[in-house]
């Protein structure tokens, strides 16, 4: 494997360092809608309350979405998303003392919520849905993960090398639109575009995703392929989540993306001086 990235990377004022330990990535839907908590955070006082709770718990970063992603959910307008993600990212930013990241495929919603606060963008389509969302990166000089995703369905020649080959072509948008190799994490996607078997296989062989050079987020909290495996809806499903938290930093993720943070964070600091002896 070719370390393409630095080390570390600049989020705001903070810099994380590649391999010394896992950072929690604590999610923020304010979204009527999201498969988990949706309706739960979406004004600014009960989403402030919950990104406070997730700071104090040991959460690097939030990341705020304004669109839900799980399947059969409602598109919604750009516009709509804008003023969903905004008003919080704004509050946040002056509230919290930790990076904010906005989860959405929209260059405008993305170059909006930047303006507002946020430090980072965290991309569902890989920069391959809004073909400015890679220059909008790199015009601000933040970090973007770039998950996995695909309009094709679950037919895969090979899982893995097919995975690899369409997570480079989104890396080469990125670096065409001058995003510096320090500035990109890499998300293999669970739970999208990939059915149960699939989604057993990445977890299986996610350190071959190391092969890009790049760190890796795993966001795999309360899925639904943890809830097929235990048979457990989707508010049950904590330990599975932590089961998996500590299999994929065993496999050599570096962040991983959770709506539990307290526990999360636990795991990871066991985890890590297994691993990394940290």
């Amino acid at each position: 494997m070719t370390v393409k990235h630095k080390g570390f990377i600049n989020i705001g004022k903070n810099v994380w360092e590649w391999g010394k330990r896992t950072y929690i990535m604590g999610i923020l839907n304010v979204t009527p809608d999201s498969f988990s908590d949706g309706g739960k955070f979406n004004n600014e006082k009960t989403a402030l309350k919950q990104a406070i709770r997730m700071v104090d718990e040991g959460a690097d970063i939030i990341d705020v979405g304004g669109e839900s992603t799980r399947p059969g959910s409602t598109v919604i307008s750009e516009q709509e998303e804008i003023e969903r993600v905004i008003p919080i990212i704004q509050l946040l930013s002056k509230e919290l003392n930790i990076p904010i990241s906005v989860d959405t495929y929209r260059a405008k919603t993305a170059e909006a919520a930047i303006n507002a606060g946020a430090h980072m963008i965290n991309d569902v389509w890989g920069l391959k849905y809004d073909d400015q969302m890679a220059s909008v990166a790199a015009k601000y000089n933040v970090p973007v993960c770039i998950m996995h995703n695909r309009t094709t369905g679950t037919e895969y020649h090979n899982l893995i090398e097919d995975m690899l080959i369409e997570l480079t072509q989104s890396i080469e948008l990125a670096h065409k639109a001058g995003i510096k190799d320090e500035n990109i994490i890499i998300d293999p996607g669970i739970g999208f575009a990939k059915t149960f078997e699939q989604n057993l296989e990445v977890m299986r062989q996610l350190d071959a995703f190391k092969r890009l050079g790049y760190p890796i987020l795993l966001g795999a909290s309360r899925k639904s392929f943890i809830g097929k495996i235990l048979d457990l809806e989707v508010n049950d499903r904590l330990e599975g989540t932590l089961a998996i938290t500590a299999a994929g930093i065993i496999k050599g993720c570096d962040i991983v993306r959770v709506h539990d943070i307290k526990e999360n964070v636990r795991v990871s600091k066991i985890i890590d001086c297994l691993e990394r002896k940290s």
